[in-house]
């Protein structure tokens, strides 16, 4: 008689089930968007980051907790050398249902296919703004027509879906929102717009001032567009909304006005190796350090990463009027 053993889920103490995880392979970037980062970074070492080998390792590890989606991110993951290479590896990983990326466009044009190719079903795009004065005043040092190509270089490689983000800003960007969705709708794509998230300490840019909620932003699209509400999910803290007449969503990330950490599904893996249990806190585990002091100890890297289920918090703790207690920045987390 023989005994079937069902492999242990990465179960927290309130009862959310974890099955997505978000992996930033690189704190590079060649933007730098002011809600993200300093105009004069400093990056980490290379010898802090997670080598290529150590994320497919960690990877594998997820995906034997039951994790099925895994999203790359940075930084800017296709600034990571070797990037290709470790997307065909996780791509054959044979438990995981999604491998899909985040990245701002810039290299898209001359990726896009080989991202496909190596098994990236969906990618998501930041573009912020459709004005190319606007959009280097944003990044600092972006060119918008090279990200609009990109999108174009996504789209003939035929991925799964397109998706672009936009993180809204009063008096910055707000009165765009409009026309980014045209733009979704003419291109056949979707759009997700997000309020900003109070990540690392950002000089000469006041984010209470520049808060602008996604209620007010449906309030400008029902101007030109009508939404439908939809309970589609793609695995992510997006609300989403199908624009009538058409095959492009809206969706709404609301870290501030709408809490959604009750459903969350996620942790992130930092590009420094740290197991990050919530955007919003600083709950973490030093996964780089376990498999760096024990190599090849799988048990002990299981183990790990089984406890530390037991400190991810309930909720983030978001305050836009206060200097953020967390301060590391975005392109340190992977969004």
């Amino acid at each position: 008689m023989t005994h079937s053993t069902v492999a242990p889920q990465l179960i927290d103490r309130f009862g959310r089930k974890v099955d997505y995880l978000r992996i930033s392979i690189t704190d590079r970037c060649d933007f730098r968007c002011v809600y993200c980062m300093a105009e004069d970074m400093t990056f980490l070492p290379r010898s802090q980051i997670l080598t290529l080998e150590e994320i497919h390792t960690l990877a594998k590890a997820f995906a034997e907790f039951g994790v099925t989606k895994i999203r790359i991110t940075g930084g800017e993951p296709l600034v990571r050398k070797g990037v290709l290479e470790l997307l065909e590896n996780l791509g054959r990983i044979e438990t995981l249902k999604e491998l899909v990326m985040t990245t701002n466009g810039s290299h898209l044009e001359s990726m896009a296919a080989s991202i496909k190719n190596a098994g990236v079903r969906r990618i998501n795009i930041s573009l912020d703004t459709l004005d190319p004065d606007k959009f280097r005043t944003i990044t600092r040092t972006g060119n918008l027509a090279q990200v609009l190509s990109g999108i174009r270089a996504a789209k003939s490689a035929g991925f799964e879906g397109i998706k672009i983000n936009a993180v809204i800003l009063k008096n910055r960007n707000h009165m765009e929102v409009n026309d980014l969705v045209r733009y979704a709708v003419d291109n056949g794509i979707d759009v997700s717009f997000i309020e900003e998230m109070p990540l690392g300490v950002v000089h000469r840019h006041d984010r209470a001032e520049a808060f602008y909620p996604s209620e007010l932003i449906k309030k400008d699209l029902a101007r030109q567009f009508s939404l439908l509400a939809t309970t589609e999910k793609t695995g992510g803290p997006s609300n989403y909304y199908k624009v009538a007449g058409t095959h492009t969503r809206v969706g709404f990330i609301s870290p501030h006005s709408e809490n959604f950490c009750g459903q969350c599904n996620r942790v992130r893996l930092t590009a420094e190796g740290h197991l990050l249990l919530c955007l919003g806190n600083e709950h973490s585990v030093d996964l780089k350090e376990v498999i760096r002091s024990a190599p090849g100890d799988l048990a002990l890297l299981k183990k790990t990463i089984l406890d530390s289920m037991q400190i991810k918090p309930a909720r983030h703790e978001f305050n836009i009027h206060e200097q953020p207690v967390i301060l590391r920045y975005m392109n340190m987390t992977g969004g």
